[in-house]
């Protein structure tokens, strides 16, 4: 399962687009800090193909894959040194996958910024400050420990010394280790610190409704601007927060027509989740049959035998193969029976790397 942390400074639309997205109605109001508990809510990732599959098996219910997303109140510039709610709340979005930084692309004198005028540049700056300074506070424990073992020769404290200094020497600045280029291996020394500069990053940026359908403005291409020239990995996503309130109030019949009207194709959400999983390189299986029909979430590069592992480790520890046919092959000969008999159907080992798509059934033994 995704989980995405959702940050930003207050009134930029954090609370609006968590609503929206889980209609969880948490609080949202024109003033700072209204979010004071940490706020959990699970989304379906929208996937045309589950219905198609639905469709031809006809099961007894259908079950997408799911999104956590974690909405946290609002931080200000100074937050590391208390300031509003200071980073209080931080920690409980240690464990996501990525971060949705909201961040705030329009004019509006009726919702007041609370650093002012509106500078996403500027504001993407104070959250990654004091993202950093966060981290910060993290890692000069482990630091300190590190470096007292280092001295008494310990292997271990002396391979990791390098990373955990390299690292401070950003934090110490309040940069995100987002700028320090960090390879797979420095990131899997980090880890267990569960540092917020290194998740991958979402920029959901909060446009007017005419901006989003039509061209961008000076602040979106500010922003766009900011995030390339820092070399960071991420993703910026154009949103209106205001449109995605009013699609959460209408029935599913009628969001696409209401999209339509608007010049849009897709909603805010379905494109903040496809970036999300382009980002942490995620993908779609499927298993179908008469129980069930639903949605894998796993890794790009992942083989048979892990993408069972996502069902139960069972399925892992005891793999034999995979029926394996894709999403095309199985609706166009409507099922596994049609599947079958076309000859579409491969049974594949445990170094199959599964495909977008596939849709799987486990053969194992334990």
């Amino acid at each position: 399962m995704l989980k995405l942390g959702i940050v930003g400074l207050p009134n930029v639309g954090k609370s609006t687009l968590f609503n929206a997205l889980t209609a969880a109605k948490a609080e949202a109001a024109n003033y700072p800090f209204c979010t004071v508990e940490p706020n959990v809510g699970m989304v379906e990732v929208p996937d045309s193909r589950l219905g198609e599959l639905a469709r031809v098996v006809q099961p007894k219910k259908t079950v997408p894959a799911v999104v956590q997303f974690v909405d946290i109140a609002g931080l200000v510039k100074g937050a590391a040194e208390g300031e509003g709610l200071g980073n209080k709340f931080l920690s409980n979005i240690r464990e996501t996958d990525a971060i949705v930084h909201v961040v705030r692309c329009f004019e509006d004198e009726d919702v007041t910024h609370v650093m002012g005028a509106v500078d996403p540049v500027r504001d993407r700056e104070v959250i990654e400050f004091e993202l950093a300074i966060a981290d910060l506070g993290s890692l000069e424990k482990r630091l300190d420990k590190t470096r007292r073992s280092a001295r008494t020769g310990d292997k271990d404290a002396l391979a990791e010394l390098p990373v955990l200094e390299k690292a401070y020497g950003f934090l110490k600045d309040g940069r995100g280790l987002w700028e320090a280029r960090l390879s797979a291996d420095e990131k899997a020394v980090l880890a267990p610190l569960t540092l917020l500069t290194v998740k991958p990053v979402l920029y959901a940026a909060n446009v007017s409704d005419a901006e989003l359908a039509g061209e961008e403005g000076p602040y979106l291409k500010a922003l766009r601007q900011a995030v390339k020239k820092s070399g960071e990995q991420a993703e910026v996503v154009p949103f209106s927060a205001k449109i995605e309130a009013e699609l959460a109030e209408l029935p599913p019949a009628d969001r696409a027509d209401f999209l339509s009207s608007l010049g849009l194709e897709s909603a805010g959400l379905d494109r903040l989740i496809q970036a999300g999983y382009k980002l942490l390189g995620l993908e779609t299986y499927f298993t179908a049959g008469e129980q069930e029909v639903r949605a894998w979430t796993i890794h790009r590069g992942d083989t048979a035998p892990k993408a069972a592992a996502v069902i139960h480790t069972d399925f892992e520890r005891g793999f034999i193969r995979a029926e394996t046919v894709s999403y095309d092959s199985f609706v166009g000969n409507d099922g596994w029976k049609g599947a079958r008999e076309k000859g579409a159907v491969r049974s594949e080992g445990k170094e199959y790397v599964v495909q977008d798509g596939d849709v799987l059934l486990f053969r194992f033994n334990v």
